[in-house]
């Protein structure tokens, strides 16, 4: 379970803007990639607060209005599939946390990002492999991250409602590839990610 073991010790030394920054949907064959940043104050609790992943989707959107309401910041950025296709998915997930991290509504003076590397910024960081498992911060993030997402691709699914959207969120399930074969691809599929070769040939 995430604790604050490192918030506290960038706290001790007399700063207080923590920023956890983490993302959603690097992994799909469809739909945006979603960054968020979480900023809490000292004294925060919050039970519960895990990897979002870890988590049943009933878990997370009552977390979801946990983190909203005890945050100090929270900042949220999307990347959309054209992004994607044009500056790679590494790109755009660096991108998504740039932006998500420019929203929020206090100026961060560290940041602790999932992950093993980091795109720079001109505020300091410690990139944390993991560390939507170690940290509180990153573990919210991770969870504003993929509930936000989810919403997005939950409305998408009303639009395209031949490809399951809302159930497998655009990730490469055989429900979602068997809809890509039978329907071929439709706006938000990410083109660099080789979906094109799951079509039969009569959508080509």
């Amino acid at each position: 379970m995430a604790d604050l073991r490192i918030e506290r010790e960038l706290w001790d030394r007399g700063l207080r803007y923590i920023a956890g920054v983490d993302e959603a949907g690097r992994g799909p064959l469809a739909g945006p990639v979603v960054a968020a940043a979480v900023v809490f104050p000292h004294y925060v609790e919050i039970k519960g607060i895990d990897d979002s992943k870890k988590l049943s989707e009933r878990m997370r959107e009552e977390l979801f209005k946990v983190i909203m309401d005890s945050a100090v910041g929270i900042g949220v950025g999307i990347v959309d599939h054209v992004v994607i296709d044009e500056v790679n998915i590494l790109n755009a997930t660096f991108r998504a946390m740039h932006s998500a991290i420019a929203r929020l509504d206090c100026e961060p003076e560290h940041l602790l990002v999932d992950g093993p590397y980091f795109a720079g910024a001109n505020i300091p960081y410690t990139t944390i492999v993991d560390g939507d498992t170690i940290s509180v911060s990153v573990a919210a993030a991770s969870i504003v991250a993929k509930v936000t997402r989810d919403r997005l691709m939950r409305q998408y699914d009303r639009e395209y409602p031949q490809y399951g959207f809302a159930h497998h969120k655009g990730y490469g399930t055989r429900e979602h590839i068997d809809a890509i074969r039978k329907f071929g691809l439709c706006t938000i599929h990410r083109r660099s990610f080789h979906v094109s070769s799951l079509k039969n040939h009569d959508h080509e």
